[in-house]
């Protein structure tokens, strides 16, 4: 049995499968330290939005459950945190590669000003509310990485991590509209400060708390 983000009880996998809106092509799950916490990820936002109901997964072993078992009745699990969750039409994807191609510049400039901590700054199809998340692409989720890093070689496991920001928000406009008054060093503060409150949400540790309060000082000067 899991808790069910929508019917707020513990559901079985046929009972969350046989309430699926016909729209909805997988089983969405969220991983976290507590129920709480992944009720309130901001990667489910739009699969709240859109009616999905969501598995929350409190415990180590549910994830790697879900991955060992790939599937329940034909319908693939996926990860909240993880990649492409099918959630964009045809029109919204193209929409999307738009707004990529429109801003290569600027996440190329967030990408260098994270040195390396991210894979890639993306257009996200998963916020609502949020300026920012971070995902995870390949098979080390962000949630695996923190129960390995418990480990005797944790420090050497890492995610392929992805920043990925809501174009819709308001925060988002301010950082292009800092990227095309050339302020570099705007850019780059607004980059660390999305990354380092993304890392927070997922219940990660930041490189640099001081850095980062530092940085928060700056806008509220």
């Amino acid at each position: 049995l899991y808790w069910s983000a929508k019917e707020n009880k513990l559901v079985s996998l046929k009972e969350y499968a046989d309430a699926m809106p016909e729209a909805q092509k997988y089983i969405y799950y969220a991983s976290a330290e507590s129920r709480d916490r992944a009720a309130k990820l901001p990667q489910i936002e739009t699969l709240r939005e859109k009616g999905f109901d969501v598995l929350l997964c409190p415990q180590d072993v549910d994830e790697f459950c879900f991955m060992s078992m790939s599937e329940y009745n034909e319908k693939q699990f996926k990860n909240v945190a993880g990649g492409d969750l099918g959630l964009e039409t045809e029109d919204e994807k193209s929409a999307a590669e738009a707004i990529t191609k429109e801003n290569e510049g600027l996440f190329a400039e967030m990408q260098k000003a994270l040195d390396g901590k991210v894979k890639r700054v993306a257009v996200s199809a998963r916020l609502t509310d949020t300026p920012s998340c971070v995902t995870a692409e390949g098979p080390i989720t962000l949630e695996m990485e923190k129960i390995l890093a418990q480990g005797p070689d944790g420090e050497h496991v890492k995610s392929d991590r992805v920043l990925e920001l809501n174009a819709e928000h308001p925060v988002f406009k301010a950082v292009q509209k800092a990227f095309e008054d050339g302020d570099t060093e705007k850019v780059h503060l607004y980059a660390t400060i999305l990354y380092d409150q993304a890392l927070i949400t997922e219940g990660l540790p930041i490189d640099d708390p001081v850095a980062y309060t530092q940085a928060v000082y700056k806008f509220m000067a």
